[in-house]
């Protein structure tokens, strides 16, 4: 249910992932899913900050892992 793919730092770069709304890696990844972005979100960790790209699901499908 919370699951977040991995996208290398060089790729996020490249596709401008700074754009998207954030948090700490660190973080509590179930507990923002079910009280802040919905727990349909597509979520994407790059270096140390997980990205919500579920306005853009191509990156979460086509380019993380």
């Amino acid at each position: 249910m919370s699951r977040v793919k991995f996208l290398p730092v060089k790729v996020g770069e490249e596709i401008g992932i700074s754009a998207y709304p954030n948090f700490s890696a660190s973080g509590n990844v179930y507990g923002m899913k079910r009280k802040v972005y919905g727990k349909n979100a597509l979520l994407v960790r790059c270096g140390s900050y997980i990205y919500n790209v579920t306005s853009n699901p191509r990156i979460y499908y086509n380019e993380a892992y």
